[in-house]
Formats: C-alpha cells, sequence, structure tokens
C-alpha cells in the first residue's frame, strides 16, 4: 500500500484488558503499601472523606460531560473537532487513571481485612468506598469516550 492508499487513522476504545491490568496494578499497589508503611514509617496512611468526595466530584464530573456531549451529538451530529479529541483525551486518560485508583483503594482495604489495628475498619471502610468511586469514574470516562464516538450514517446511538 502506498501512502496515499492507507486507510485514515483512527482511535479503538480502551481495551478492557488495559483497565483490568491497571486495576491490578492498583490492587497490588494499595495491598502492599499497609506493610510498607508499617515496616518503614511510624502509621499508615488513614484515608479521609475529602479523598472519597473528590472522586465522587470527578465521576459526576465525566458523567455530566458524556451526557451533554451525547445530547450535543444526538441534536446537532456534530461537535468541534478539538473538542472532541480534548473530551476523548480525557475520558481516556481518566478511565485508566480510574480503575488504577479503585484497585488502589480496593487493595489498601483488603490489606485491612482482620487486622485489630487502631482505625483499621475505618480505613476498610473508607477505601472500600473510594475503591466504588474510582469505579464509577472509570465507568463515566467509558461513557464518555462512548459520547466522542464517531457514528456511520446509518449507525444508531
Amino acid at each position: 500500500m502506498t501512502r496515499d492508499q492507507s486507510p485514515e487513522p483512527h482511535v479503538t476504545p480502551t481495551p478492557f484488558a488495559a483497565l483490568a491490568a491497571w486495576g491490578v496494578v492498583g490492587l497490588v499497589g494499595g495491598w502492599a503499601l499497609r506493610p510498607l508503611t508499617q515496616n518503614y514509617a511510624d502509621s499508615s496512611p488513614v484515608v479521609t472523606w475529602l479523598q472519597v468526595a473528590a472522586l465522587v466530584f470527578v465521576a459526576a464530573f465525566l458523567a455530566g460531560t458524556a451526557w451533554v456531549t451525547h445530547r450535543t451529538i444526538s441534536r446537532r451530529s456534530w461537535i468541534d473537532p478539538h473538542k472532541a479529541v480534548n473530551l476523548l483525551v480525557l475520558a481516556k486518560a481518566c478511565a485508566l487513571v480510574g480503575a488504577l485508583v479503585a484497585g488502589g483503594y480496593a487493595g489498601y482495604a483488603i490489606a485491612w481485612i482482620g487486622e485489630p489495628a487502631e482505625l483499621a475498619e475505618q480505613r476498610m471502610i473508607r477505601s472500600g468506598l473510594a475503591a466504588v468511586a474510582g469505579l464509577a469514574m472509570c465507568v463515566a470516562a467509558l461513557l464518555l469516550e462512548r459520547a466522542c464516538r464517531v457514528r456511520d450514517d446509518g449507525e444508531e446511538a
């Protein structure tokens, strides 16, 4: 194929395998955090409500942006290409980060199961909620990615 005959480049949806891989990396990192901090520091990190709220806020922002983008494209059938690319890059990045964060907080929560330490239950609950919020962030980012998808003339949304 010559350069003139090559197909136009296109962006594919974020593969599930990449999301799963980042989730596993986060899971291992979060699980390893507690023993490392107990061996090399005075105490393990405490998960605050602000961390959970920040993840919920980002997930809500992404979901709202996905909804607005979908409505804009379905009404006008187009969107400014630069804006669409920016939204797509944001969606792809947030999907991967959401998977990593969800795995990290889930691993940290798992590390505290059965521990008699002070604040262990608090760390477990807040880490679990942060993991759910990270997963919501990942799902909302995937919805935004889907909203940016260019459809063929006969394809339904």
